[in-house]
C-alpha cells in the first residue's frame, strides 16, 4: 500500500455487485458509514474497525487488488477471465449478480461465410472462445452498446452478458452460444493474505456462513 493504513482496503463498484454485496458485508460487521450514491466521495470508512472501502469501476477492481492498492474486492468472473490477474487468489464464490457470458446476433440471421467480424468489450475472452472453436475472427473492441453492432453491419456477432436478455429483444437480437457461467467473486492480493490473514480470517468465514445461508 502506498500510504500508512494498517487495515484491509476492499475494492467494490457500484451498481448491481455492490448492491447485492452489501447484505453479504454486514453479515460480517461491514457496513458502509455513508450513503455511496449521495456521495462523491472513493474512499469510504465502515462500522468494521479494520475495513475501509475503495470505489471503483468494476474493471478496475482486479487491478486494484493485484497491485496491492487494495487488500481485497468483489469482482464478476467476467471482468477476471478478461483481466487475467496472475498475483490474486480467487477465495470465494459469492454467487451473486449471476448471468451468463454468451454471443448474440440478429434474430434469425445466418453468419457468413467468411473471416466473422466479433464486437466486444472482452476481447481476450473472445478471442479465446473462438480459438478454442477453431473459427478465425477478427475483434473489434467496443466500451458499450454493443447490441447496436450487428444492427449497422460493425460486427456479426458480440461477446457481452446476458441476464434477462430483455436487452437483446428488444434490439432484435438473440442469444446463441453460452461461453460461460458469471457470478460475483471475492479476490485477495497473494501478499495481503498472508501478511494480513488474522484480519481476513474471520472476515472470510462470515462471508462463507453468509453465502451458504442463502443458497
Amino acid at each position: 500500500m502506498s500510504d500508512t493504513y494498517h487495515g484491509l482496503t476492499l475494492a467494490l463498484s457500484k451498481g448491481r455487485i455492490l448492491n447485492d454485496t452489501l447484505p453479504l458485508l454486514a453479515d460480517a460487521g461491514i457496513a458502509l458509514t455513508e450513503d455511496v450514491e449521495a456521495s462523491r466521495k472513493l474512499i469510504f470508512t465502515t462500522t468494521h474497525p479494520d475495513v475501509r472501502v475503495l470505489i471503483l469501476r468494476a474493471s478496475d477492481v482486479p487491478t486494484y487488488v493485484e497491485h496491492g492498492a487494495a487488500d481485497f474486492g468483489v469482482a464478476g468472473k467476467d471482468v477476471l477471465l478478461e483481466h487475467g490477474a496472475s498475483n490474486l487468489y480467487e477465495l470465494l464464490d459469492l454467487n451473486i449478480a449471476k448471468c451468463r457470458l454468451m454471443t448474440a446476433g440478429v434474430k434469425g440471421q445466418p453468419l457468413p461465410h467468411r473471416r466473422l467480424r466479433i464486437a466486444t468489450k472482452y476481447v481476450n475472452v473472445a478471442r479465446r472462445y473462438f480459438a478454442s472453436q477453431g473459427v478465425q475472427v477478427d475483434i473489434i473492441k467496443l466500451y458499450g452498446s454493443m447490441e447496436l453492432a450487428p444492427l449497422v453491419g460493425l460486427g456479426d456477432l458480440i461477446v457481452d452478458v446476458v441476464d434477462t436478455g430483455n436487452t437483446l429483444r428488444a434490439n432484435g437480437l438473440e442469444p446463441r452460444d453460452e461461453i460461460c457461467q458469471v457470478s460475483s467473486r471475492l479476490i485477495v492480493n497473494q501478499v495481503s493474505y498472508k501478511r494480513k490473514f488474522p484480519l481476513f480470517a474471520p472476515i472470510l468465514q462470515q462471508l462463507q456462513d453468509s453465502v451458504e445461508k442463502r443458497k
